[in-house]
């Protein structure tokens, strides 16, 4: 009998990762990949046992339903579709109701597709690719983990905003994101550091998407991304935190629609906004244009203003963390943010940081600075697994494709 096997789904507007685990104690990663550029020219590459098995240029296929579709296909002539248990979803918005793994009942699904006005852009391409996976897979578990589930043990003080009550009361909330990426490293530093989690300790997901999050004893206390992504530092090509009147601004002034500011404060700004050039820090890094140097500046500067404001929160600082693709592999964003942290306790090792080290603050810096490589896919299989163990029986209801 071939072993079973955890499906997990991570599906976007512009990209779909999925990676296959093998069900047991220590969840051996067999499978991973991703379709890149779904709004444009669709490119699969994918490894096996870390050997790479897929480089293909899919420009021909558009769209989510037709990536999944595709993904599907090839999936099951390599033979990796077979003894598949469960199939894991990240699902950005859980609201304040889902806070652990939890089955894809019709009952269920109806409450996160209630929860897609809160993440527009977002919400309703994580529930696609639950229903073609339900399609797909009609007799395996189908069951979410959910981005914004980590940030349920901040306090109260910090998710409110100060807005009529009956707006809070809609759900106008500071829910927080990225917290299977923050729940990967809280666990990472308890493995490390002990139960403690390395103590008051501020995590940067430096990536395409840009959060902070600071935890105590590995538990959120206070993040930058609030009710949208939108907000906190700037992004690759989101703007990161505004003033509201900008907005207003944009709507009257200009006279532009709500689509063309939706469209402006999520794709054309950030990095690339600021630029002219690119929202990926890798070309800008490269470049010698003025206007790239100042978008490094300004994302620095912001990075550094919420370490601050964390730095209050949790009432002062032991262990400064970088994660995701640029706080993993930007070895200059590290040092430029570490000097401008110098204040805090922060001293970095110059060798250390340009030599790839797991810790690169210097043995005297008052603050740890440590560089862990994030894994949200296996938090997804971790939660996937926890739900085998313990199920009794099929959901409430059936699953069906929404």
């Amino acid at each position: 009998m071939s072993p079973q096997r955890l499906l997990i789904l991570n599906a976007g507007s512009s990209s779909l990762k999925f990676a296959v685990y093998e069900a047991g104690v220590d969840l051996p990663l067999r499978l991973a990949g991703q379709v890149s550029d779904l709004g444009g020219a669709p490119h699969l590459r994918a490894r096996a046992d870390a050997a790479l098995v897929a480089d293909e240029a899919w420009g021909e296929t558009q769209g989510l339903e037709a990536v999944l579709a595709r993904t599907f296909r090839w999936l099951g002539d390599a033979g990796w579709n077979e003894g598949i248990a469960a199939v894991g979803h990240r699902i950005v918005h859980g609201g304040l109701e889902f806070r652990e793994p939890t089955p894809l009942s019709v009952t269920v699904l109806e409450r996160l597709e209630a929860l897609a006005a809160l993440a527009p852009l977002h919400q309703p391409f994580n529930l696609r690719g639950v229903a073609m996976a339900t399609t797909q897979f009609p007799r395996a578990l189908q069951a979410g983990v959910f981005d914004t589930a980590f940030h349920a043990t901040q306090p109260q003080v910090a998710r409110l905003y100060a807005l009529p009550r009956d707006l809070i009361d809609e759900g106008v909330l500071a829910y927080g994101f990225h917290g299977l990426s923050y729940e990967y490293i809280a666990g990472a530093l308890r493995a490390q550091e002990g139960s403690d989690a390395g103590g008051r300790a501020i995590v940067l997901h430096l990536g395409s998407g840009v959060s902070l999050c600071a935890l105590r004893d590995g538990k959120s206390v206070a993040t930058t991304m609030g009710f949208s992504v939108l907000d906190g530092p700037p992004m690759s090509t989101r703007s990161g935190a505004l003033d509201p009147g900008v907005v207003l601004h944009l709507l009257h002034a200009k006279r532009m629609s709500v689509e063309a500011v939706t469209d402006l404060l999520y794709h054309r700004s950030g990095l690339l906004g600021l630029s002219g050039l690119s929202g990926d820090m890798v070309t800008l890094l490269g470049s010698a244009d003025p206007q790239a140097r100042q978008a490094i500046e300004v994302y620095v500067y912001r990075i550094a203003r919420e370490i601050g404001s964390l730095a209050a929160a949790l009432g002062g600082l032991d262990t400064l963390v970088f994660t995701a693709g640029v706080g993993e592999n930007a070895t200059r964003i590290r040092s430029c943010i570490a000097d401008l942290c110098g204040w805090l306790g922060v001293g970095l090792d110059p060798e250390a940081n340009e030599s790839g080290a797991m810790r690169i603050s210097r043995p005297d810096s008052a603050v740890k600075v440590l560089v862990i490589p994030t894994d949200e896919q296996v938090v997804i299989a971790r939660g996937m697994a926890g739900l085998l163990a313990t199920r009794e029986g099929p959901p409430d209801a059936p699953i069906v494709a929404c």
